[in-house]
């Protein structure tokens, strides 16, 4: 990267998470409440590390292949990695070499699967359920209604540990629907806290993108997952 391409970036970077600070103010949290997962998917790895070292730490890839090539290549620098995209049962063993949060736990068939990984590997998974909020057939995860049913099977598999919930808004819609959807799932996550138990504590809720995520914030969103914006004039 040459000097420009630098700056342009931690120029993108600072104001990005201005507008993250500001809006967790405006929600009545403090600035640092919400998380910040830079999704890299956009970039190589010359350019992720020059995020990291601009100062972003969480950094979300939708690929499982392109996490264990990045996280191979950045082992070196501090990174908390969020696997935000679809997972194959047979990715599950090398991505969670990589991976300290899942976002994209679509089905319990696939949380089953990385209970038994995990379980082999002596270690307790992050991962967050993906709810279909829009109500898309193109879109993957749980359906609102069968979230109950879900996290008591979950409550049986000690090697995942379910920390809250992920959800997309709806591909075509404006912004004030967006704002709707974001709602239900806090609500739904709020309702779905009493289900505590020792590997289930419903804190984090991932809402939001680049084109939405002050609503998402607005809306209760822990963690927001930004990319084109972050990477603006680089690209």
């Amino acid at each position: 990267m040459n000097q420009f391409q630098i700056d342009k970036l931690n120029e993108n970077l600072a104001s990005v998470q201005q507008r993250v600070d500001r809006a967790a103010l405006k929600s009545g949290r403090q600035a640092g409440d919400v998380r910040l997962i830079a999704v890299t998917k956009y970039v190589d790895s010359n350019m992720t590390r020059q995020l990291v070292q601009a100062g972003c730490h969480c950094l979300g890839e939708s690929r499982p292949q392109v996490l264990w090539e990045k996280g191979e290549k950045l082992q070196d620098l501090k990174v908390e990695w969020h696997l935000i995209g679809p997972l194959q049962r047979n990715k599950i063993r090398k991505s969670l070499l990589f991976a300290d949060y899942i976002h994209s736990c679509d089905s319990l068939r696939l949380l089953e699967a990385i209970d038994t990984v995990a379980a082999e590997t002596h270690r307790q998974v992050n991962c967050l359920m993906q709810v279909n909020i829009s109500g898309e057939a193109a879109k993957q995860g749980f359906q609102p209604e069968e979230v109950e049913s879900a996290i008591l099977k979950i409550r049986e598999m000690p090697s995942v540990k379910l920390v809250g919930f992920m959800g997309m808004g709806s591909l075509a819609a404006d912004i004030a629907t967006h704002r709707q959807e974001f709602r239900q799932l806090n609500q739904l996550l709020t309702e779905s806290q009493r289900f505590t138990s020792e590997n289930i504590n419903l804190t984090e809720l991932s809402i939001g993108m680049s084109s939405d995520f002050e609503v998402a914030i607005e809306e209760g969103a822990t963690m927001v997952r930004v990319g084109s914006t972050l990477f603006d004039g680089l690209m």
